[in-house]
């Protein structure tokens, strides 16, 4: 080995990915802060605390084309569900399929409002913990 020259070792490129990953970090924090963030007072909405249980036999239930049903029957109309239930129409469960347009749900929800009903809630999936 007295008389071998000994071949310069090539530099990896690990400063250059460095330099490129740097790069990004500091795109995706400047392009983060580029959203409005949300009002620091407001509370959203938890459906963790819920209780899993089903939605009572009275509840409506929509699905994604509006047709309507309750307790497995077809039900025509909300003026023929909420006379279905009677004179205790105080608070209405809707429970509407999530391919179901929201202009629908909205539409569904004032439509049982005019009917009678003192509140309309919506049974939903509870949020993966």
């Amino acid at each position: 080995m007295i008389g071998c020259k000994r071949n310069k070792s090539r530099s990896e490129p690990t400063i250059a990915l460095i330099n490129v990953v740097f790069l990004m970090l500091i795109f995706f924090l400047v392009a983060g802060q580029v959203a409005q963030p949300l009002d620091p007072e407001l509370r959203l909405v938890s459906t963790a605390d819920l209780d899993g249980t089903p939605p009572p036999s009275d509840a409506l239930v929509v699905s994604p084309d509006g047709s309507l049903s309750s307790n497995g029957a077809p039900v025509a109309s909300t003026e023929d569900f909420l006379e279905g239930l009677g004179e205790d129409i105080t608070a209405v469960r809707l429970v509407p399929d999530r391919d179901l347009p929201a202009e629908d749900l909205v539409a569904l929800a004032r439509a049982l409002r005019r009917g009678g009903a003192e509140s309309v809630r919506l049974v939903s999936e509870r949020g993966l913990e």
